[in-house]
């Protein structure tokens, strides 16, 4: 069985603090990056920004595609599961920031370096290339990456 997730790395750019990216708090106390599953009869572009929204209450414009993670997980009553999450470069262009408290504990935005300070802290080592993706998209050259 093969299972599709989309998501995004999410960012805004504000007069006072410059570039920021967003990070959540998932469910596990994980820093991680909104995405969830694809419903019937969505893009995979679509799915990206329903989650995001979902979860974390910001509306945004995809700016392009980073990369995809694939893995296998066995689920209890569908065996294996073939995963494949899309993750994009998102720009956030309006909502208020909320977090989604029944799937995640948190949503925070940060500068850069502090985002892939907290990724490389406490993030899911396969988010590592997407942040990083991400940070590169955006033209920037942090240490570490």
């Amino acid at each position: 069985m093969k299972e599709i997730s989309a998501g995004g790395v999410v960012y805004r750019r504000t007069p006072e603090l410059g570039l920021q990216i967003q990070l959540i708090q998932d469910r596990y106390g994980k820093v991680s990056l909104p995405k969830g599953k694809m419903e019937p009869g969505e893009t995979v572009e679509e799915t990206a920004l329903r989650e995001i929204v979902e979860e974390t209450g910001m509306q945004g414009r995809i700016i392009e595609p980073i990369d995809q993670i694939k893995y296998q997980y066995r689920h209890e009553t569908k065996g294996l599961v073939d995963k494949e999450v899309h993750y994009y470069l998102v720009e956030a262009t309006g909502g208020t920031l909320q977090a989604q408290v029944e799937e995640i504990r948190g949503v925070e935005w940060f500068e850069p370096e502090e985002a892939w300070r907290k990724q490389k802290q406490s993030g899911y080592d396969n988010n590592d290339r997407i942040l990083a993706g991400a940070l590169r998209l955006l033209g920037l050259n942090i240490n570490g990456i």
